[in-house]
């Protein structure tokens, strides 16, 4: 095994590199952000509000992280729109670093995975507001345009 690969005991990859505020990973021994703390299990509310929190703070890839961990954690019937959710930020993501390509890509996925949510979202989560906005900043990203990477509102 490769002894400057960070691995876990099973020898899976771990992202234990330092990352930037957009997720980027850093050379080793630099100082990076404070990353969202992985495989936390947070009730929706919490989800919610530390995703805000972090899109607000012009941390999308942390957000990602933190609707993964509800993504993996949820009930059955909610996991697409967690998912969703993540694709969204993983989006915004891919705006702020200026790929409008992926950006594009991961808005539209995002919104298509959480459209069936419309009419009954659930944990106030602006299911109709969050399509719009993400179909819009991947129409800005298609054309070429630089995309607005500014967050969403998760909840109406």
């Amino acid at each position: 095994m490769d002894a400057d690969r960070d691995r876990d005991p099973t020898g899976r990859a771990r992202n234990a590199r330092p990352r930037d505020a957009l997720g980027r990973p850093q050379p080793r021994g630099a100082v990076g952000e404070e990353r969202a703390p992985e495989g936390v299990v947070r009730t929706p509310d919490e989800a919610l509000a530390e995703a805000q929190r972090l899109l607000d703070a012009g941390r999308p890839f942390h957000a990602h992280e933190v609707l993964e961990d509800a993504w993996k954690s949820a009930p059955e019937p909610e996991r697409q729109l967690w998912r969703g959710l993540a694709q969204l930020a993983v989006g915004l993501t891919h705006a702020a670093r200026g790929n409008a390509r992926g950006a594009a890509t991961l808005l539209e996925r995002g919104a298509g995975t959480i459209g069936p949510y419309a009419a009954g979202p659930p944990h106030g989560v602006d299911v109709a507001g969050l399509g719009s906005w993400a179909r819009a900043l991947a129409a800005e990203a298609a054309s070429g345009r630089s995309p607005d990477p500014r967050p969403p509102r998760l909840r109406g």
